[in-house]
């Protein structure tokens, strides 16, 4: 028997069907060089953008018309789309999902696919380790939360003992994956039932316990006294861990491990170490530090920006504004030698008139981004931008200033600077 897999969207996507075909493998089934070949055919499946999510609807008409020719044929579908259909309590959307793909024989959530095996990985070089999943950050426009649910961190020993098992069988270069690795560990520290709870399904991610428990001698231990957490120590063993505490609207409000975490990882020797997805909000300090202190890690940060107009930063639910990206993205351009910015941008936003948009252009003109992944909004479901908010701003304006920054940015080195 031999399975294909077709991954959409983002790096934690792929990391997910690298784990799915473990599972395959150890059923003992071999890949198909195509899905023409294949028995199994599985789609990971991404919503971010309205366009992924039809592309998918294209894939798998395309597919059913192989099932004529093989009666063995099964079509397996996962990831995000499937994630927000079995949180729908109304079972409205995976009834709508089941109308457009008859031919689908199994819509599959992801959780059900465990971390009990090591992920089947294409390249030698460079791995994906992901480290937590989901989001507790609504943004407006953001569907993550209603496919993935609350976030969960994984097993801090875990990620450091896979780590290892890498370096090991000789991989350069790993990349920590999570929603906002940035607040790594605050279901650990305060408990997973007082993270806001949303959606959550009967299977979690990770089918780890949730501990930090180091030995003594660690590569944390000694390193402590430099990091000052705003409430008691987390001790596990002979180790203490002060949690850091990132401030927020005015409060010590995020508790993370994520800066231990990092420098333990750059601490076992990769070439390079990278991460992602951070949010501005809740960059610290002490993280700050961290990439500073350890040349190995990547002096390339994504960090995602939506917009420089404060008026849409609002709508859009993200907690920052633009004059505070601007100070957190000095004190990285000041503390980090060689710093390399890459950023998200939503153009069209509900209500994005040329104003803000000319303040979007703005801020990117100071930053000097090294690229921007930039998207026309679309409405997605459940979101509530979607249910508050009209999509107000037509295409064709979409497009254009899609272009504007897509040539400031992305094509700066091609050709003068779009001016407006």
């Amino acid at each position: 028997m031999r399975y294909y897999i077709k991954t959409f969207g983002c790096q934690q996507n792929v990391a997910d069907s690298e784990r799915i075909a473990s599972a395959f493998k150890g059923r003992g089934m071999a890949k198909a060089r195509s899905y023409q070949e294949a028995d199994y055919i599985v789609i990971n499946t991404c919503m971010v953008r309205e366009s992924a999510e039809n592309r998918v609807y294209g894939l798998v008409n395309n597919i059913e018309k192989l099932k004529t020719k093989n009666a063995k044929l099964k079509i397996i579908v996962t990831g995000c789309m499937v994630g927000i259909a079995f949180r729908d309590k109304t079972g409205k959307y995976l009834e709508r999902l089941k109308k457009i793909m008859p031919s689908v024989d199994e819509f599959m959530p992801i959780e059900e696919v465990g971390f009990d095996h090591a992920p089947v990985r294409s390249d030698r070089y460079s791995a994906w380790v992901p480290i937590s999943n989901g989001c507790n950050n609504f943004c407006t426009f953001c569907v993550v939360p209603f496919t993935r649910g609350r976030e969960i961190s994984r097993s801090y020993d875990a990620i450091i003992q896979e780590c290892e098992e890498l370096k090991k069988k000789g991989y350069k270069k790993i990349t920590l994956l999570g929603q906002n690795v940035n607040s790594y560990g605050a279901d650990i520290l305060i408990g997973e039932k007082n993270i806001q709870v949303m959606r959550d399904l009967e299977h979690i991610y990770f089918n780890v316990k949730l501990k930090v428990s180091r030995e003594a001698g660690s590569r944390s231990a000694g390193k402590n006294e430099k990091w000052h957490g705003k409430i008691e120590n987390f001790q596990n063993g002979n180790i203490k861990l002060k949690p850091i505490y990132v401030k927020h609207l005015g409060r010590y409000r995020i508790p993370t491990l994520f800066p231990y975490l990092l420098e333990e990882v750059a601490d076992i020797g990769f070439d390079t170490i990278d991460f992602i997805s951070s949010n501005p909000w809740d960059f610290s300090d002490e993280l700050i530090d961290v990439i500073a202190r350890n040349g190995n890690i990547s002096r390339t940060i994504h960090l995602p920006v939506q917009s420089g107009d404060d008026d849409m930063l609002k709508r859009m639910n993200r907690w920052y504004t633009s004059d505070e990206y601007l100070r957190l993205v000095s004190k990285l351009k000041l503390k980090i030698k060689n710093v390399h910015l890459t950023t998200d941008i939503i153009v069209g936003f509900c209500g994005e008139s040329d104003t803000a948009f000319k303040n979007t252009v703005q801020l990117c003109q100071k930053v000097g981004f090294e690229k921007a992944y930039i998207s026309m909004y679309s409405e997605r479901p459940m979101t509530a931008a979607t249910k508050t908010f009209a999509d107000d701003v037509p295409h064709p304006i979409k497009k254009k200033r899609w272009i504007i920054l897509d040539t400031l940015i992305n094509k700066k080195n091609h050709g003068a600077k779009k001016s407006i």
